[in-house]
């Protein structure tokens, strides 16, 4: 598929559920004692979770799953199931497929989205299964529930209402989250405050962000690990500051084998959360990117993305509910 029809096809389905939590799919899902959070069944890959749920009749699918990315079931996926469908029209016009979940066993269950009638839309083309498997579950996924995140340990975890870990304050963020004036959630997609080089920027808090290097960017960083991996994001004029103000700062120039031009550069230290961790690469992406396209979706313009570069320091727990995130710092991390 031509790469700009794939991105006009992404772009329809990246806020396609953003309504607000109507419904609980629960069904299959595991008891849990004392409030104990429940975990996911996860294959983590390079710093990407990838949930794993098996189907009442013995079929293991596999969804990636990005807190700053949209939602969508593959349509060989849905064809194969034989899921109901339902055609809904989208604001934009446009017509989508939706179905629902099926139902999973109980020892490697996931819920459905919340909102949109526990509905999600089938692709109208098929993306790579490579990297998405069968379907991408997003911001709309984690909408109205409560998550960990646990970077060192590769698990995904869903916490009941309210349950958030206990650590200082310093370590407990707002974030932003997008509402209207009656106070119903718009979009889902969160913001997040981290400081570099003593500034305050603003970035869209994707646990998928991703990024496939380059053949020289690899072997520059011979790290032996494979091209896609996750990424952070900034944007070009960003970049240009760091770079001006630290020619010292590692620089890979054209390091995206997707997006010619790219750059990725090394930062020693950033601060998120109260919590001083590095060094982070972050990949250059046109300023338009976010500060216009991304930022329509936020709560207030942005500047990049954090991706999984630099949370596979934290446990992090996301609380959409109360619009909070507490970064627990592990251990054995730099």
């Amino acid at each position: 598929m031509p790469q700009r029809l794939s991105l006009m096809l992404l772009g329809v389905l990246w806020v396609s559920c953003v309504s607000a939590p109507s419904i609980n799919n629960s069904a299959g899902k595991p008891s849990s004692a004392n409030r104990a959070p429940v975990s996911l069944p996860v294959l983590f890959h390079e710093g990407n979770f990838l949930v794993q749920p098996t189907t009442r009749d013995g079929r293991t699918l596999t969804f990636f799953t990005a807190t700053g990315g949209g939602l969508f079931i593959q349509p060989d996926t849905a064809l194969q199931l034989a899921l109901p469908r339902v055609a809904k029209k989208l604001d934009s016009g446009e017509t989508l497929d939706w179905v629902r979940l099926p139902d999973f066993q109980t020892d490697a269950w996931i819920p459905g989205p919340d909102g949109s009638e526990g509905l999600l839309p089938v692709a109208p083309v098929a993306f790579d299964p490579g990297t998405f498997g069968d379907g991408i579950l997003g911001q709309a996924w984690f909408a109205g529930r409560v998550w960990t995140f646990d970077y060192p340990a590769g698990k995904l975890w869903l916490r009941d209402a309210g349950d958030l870990p206990k650590g200082e304050a310093r370590h407990r963020v707002t974030l932003g989250l997008p509402s209207d004036s009656s106070g119903k959630r718009e979009t889902h997609f969160p913001r997040i405050q981290v400081r570099v080089d003593g500034e305050v920027l603003d970035l869209v808090l994707d646990t998928g962000a991703l990024m496939s290097l380059s053949e020289s960017a690899r072997m520059a960083l011979a790290d032996g690990r494979p091209s896609e991996r996750a990424a952070s994001f900034i944007t070009v004029s960003t970049y240009e500051r760091w770079h001006q103000r630290h020619p010292d700062w590692r620089v890979i120039e054209d390091a995206d084998a997707q997006l010619p031009g790219a750059v990725l550069i090394e930062v020693p230290r950033i601060e998120v959360a109260g919590h001083e961790v590095g060094p982070v690469w972050f990949t250059t992406r046109a300023d338009a990117d976010f500060r216009e396209h991304m930022s329509r979706f936020m709560d207030k313009p942005i500047e990049g993305a954090l991706g999984g570069n630099a949370l596979r320091f934290f446990r992090v727990t996301l609380d959409y509910v109360q619009s909070v995130a507490v970064f627990e710092r592990a251990p054995s991390q730099g």
